[in-house]
């Protein structure tokens, strides 16, 4: 299994860590879907269509590999993806980051880290 550094850009600064083509697709796959909900909610809003929207799940990723990666999004409280802002956290045995990053940018962070795996 081949690992390379993922670097997600944050609201003030990066951080970078081991990680697997693999789970970069099953998390472009999360953030994929979150998208199009975030997407149908502002379509919604912006038709006019009466009567409250359904409440979305949140997402939730897990990543356990060298370090314990989690990303939070809750669409609801989201006007438009590109408002949207995710929850991360990053953790291994002698450190703990609990930070947020734009959607948007986890979403070009994730692409061109997939880019690069070819």
């Amino acid at each position: 299994m081949s690992l390379a550094q993922l670097t997600l850009n944050l609201v003030e600064g990066s951080v970078s860590f081991s990680f697997t083509p693999q789970s970069a697709r099953d998390l472009k796959a999360a953030l994929d879907e979150l998208m199009q909900k975030l997407k149908a909610k502002t379509v919604q809003a912006t038709s006019g269509s009466s009567g409250k929207p359904s409440p979305e799940q949140p997402m939730e990723y897990q990543y356990t590999g060298d370090v314990f990666l989690e990303i939070f999004c809750n669409p609801n409280i989201w006007s438009t993806p590109f408002a949207a802002k995710v929850l991360i956290t990053l953790r291994d045995d002698r450190i703990r980051l609990t930070t947020e990053a734009e959607l948007t940018r986890l979403v070009e962070d994730v692409n061109q880290y997939l880019e690069q795996m070819g």
